[in-house]
């Protein structure tokens, strides 16, 4: 069976897919990778589905294959290797037995994806196999670890490349009010909407502290705000007034005003700041927020629409005096 050897991974490296929908009552949080439309992207390029799983890393890794297998590379551009030969970003590539892929933070971003052409065959739990290591479901690889694979069917696929809207430098991220909006004062709000934020080093796969400058955000009769559901992208404000957004793994239930919402297409913004970023929010209409949202299903068929085959450097074939790049031979008097 084809498999996937882990010969290093760095700190909070986990299998990721679009997690588990439908256990929100049960008090577990959907979970899955923190930027959904990379895993997606990965998918466009495979040409697989939307239950495709990926490796989700923060800091890197080094892994080898038991079978040849295409790779996906897609999410915060990093740098990465075969065998010590440079490969592109936002790219499958042909990964045969043996050789080492290496893959190491370029600092811009957090999250990069790598996914495989016959997918991870590997258990699920509760109809997933992301790891959630808030519920403690599943863990962080290492090295040492082996995943099963299945089998690439489409490995003569030529090779293709993305070329996604640039989300790993931060900047504006489009936010909805909410029911507890009203909790805070027209030029609190105000003042909220001005302010450029910086993304915290405190910051996980459950939520992600804001800093700034300037007086604390604080809500009008917190105390009666009543506990109710929470899902990533909720701005709650803790009882500082300091703004933390909610990530995959964030709790189901709080008691912290929400001074509102970011919509499901920005999430990756925050998710791939890296410490330092600027952020900062544009409120949009409910309306305007229905607009421009896309199914998930909608999003992968617009995806593999931009996938575009990559155009080699003859430079990196090594085998290029094997092709045969001429069809014909003329004398050079032709009209």
């Amino acid at each position: 069976m084809a498999h996937l050897s882990i010969l290093q991974a760095g700190p909070n490296t986990t299998l990721q897919d679009l997690g588990r929908a439908g256990f929100l009552k049960y008090g577990l949080s959907r979970g899955g990778a923190m930027d959904r439309l990379s895993l997606l992207e990965a998918a466009a390029l495979l040409g697989a589905g939307l239950d495709m799983a990926a490796i989700e890393t923060p800091t890197g890794l080094r892994a080898s294959v038991g079978v040849a297998q295409r790779v996906a590379l897609t999410g915060a551009p990093m740098r990465a290797e075969i065998d010590g030969r440079a490969i592109g970003w936002n790219a499958t590539h042909l990964l045969m037995p043996g050789e080492v892929l290496t893959v190491r933070p370029s600092g811009q971003g957090v999250y990069g994806y790598i996914a495989f052409g016959g997918g991870f065959d590997v258990p699920r739990q509760m109809g997933s196999v992301a790891a959630h290591l808030g519920a403690r479901l599943g863990r962080a690889l290492e090295a040492g670890d082996v995943l099963d694979l299945g089998e690439d069917r489409d490995l003569a696929a030529p090779p293709l490349v993305l070329r996604p809207e640039s989300r790993f430098s931060g900047g504006a991220v489009r936010m909805v009010t909410g029911p507890q909006t009203g909790h805070y004062s027209a030029e609190t709000f105000a003042r909220f909407t001005e302010t450029r934020f910086a993304k915290s080093g405190q910051a996980n796969r459950q939520a992600a502290l804001l800093e700034y400058a300037g007086e604390s955000f604080d809500a009008q009769n917190a105390l009666g705000v009543v506990s109710d559901v929470i899902v990533p992208g909720d701005i709650q404000m803790s009882g500082a007034g300091e703004p933390y957004v909610l990530m995959a793994e964030c709790q189901t239930i709080g008691g912290y005003p929400r001074i509102g919402a970011i919509i499901p297409q920005d999430l990756p913004i925050v998710a791939q700041a890296s410490q330092g970023t600027e952020l900062w929010f544009q409120v949009i209409s409910l309306d305007e927020a229905d607009a421009v949202h896309l199914p998930q299903r909608a999003i992968l068929r617009k995806t593999r629409d931009i996938c575009e085959p990559m155009v080699r450097s003859p430079h990196d074939i090594a085998n290029l005096l094997s092709y045969q790049l001429i069809s014909g031979a003329v004398t050079g008097d032709e009209e």
